[in-house]
């Protein structure tokens, strides 16, 4: 996945999850499961996009990504939620909620 490709998913999505992980991060490969079977039940229109941090280094760095994993939710174009290393899914889910169910209702 290019740069490019991914700052258009981030404007014309409606939510974009940005999972960055490592090939050796073996934390990162526990919770990219469980952060996707989340945003699946719960965030259903947030369009998930998995990343190697060391593959994609000028990625990882654009998005000034230092540390894996981190979880970056863009909501309507805009990052929303930064999460890195110690992450709680469940206060994750809990904060972006109320955003995402306001953004949904039409």
């Amino acid at each position: 996945m290019t740069l490019e490709a991914i700052k258009e998913h981030i404007k014309s999505e409606a939510g974009v999850l940005l999972y960055f992980s490592g090939e050796q991060c073996h934390v990162c490969h526990t919770l990219r499961p469980k952060f996707a079977e989340a945003f699946d039940t719960h965030f259903p229109l947030v369009k998930q996009l998995f990343l190697d941090a060391e593959a994609q280094r000028h990625i990882a760095a654009h998005f000034q990504v230092f540390a894996v994993p981190t979880m970056l939710v863009f909501l309507q174009g805009r990052e929303f939620a930064r999460e890195g290393r110690a992450v709680s899914l469940h206060q994750l889910v809990e904060k972006l909620s109320r955003p995402y169910q306001i953004m949904t209702e039409v």
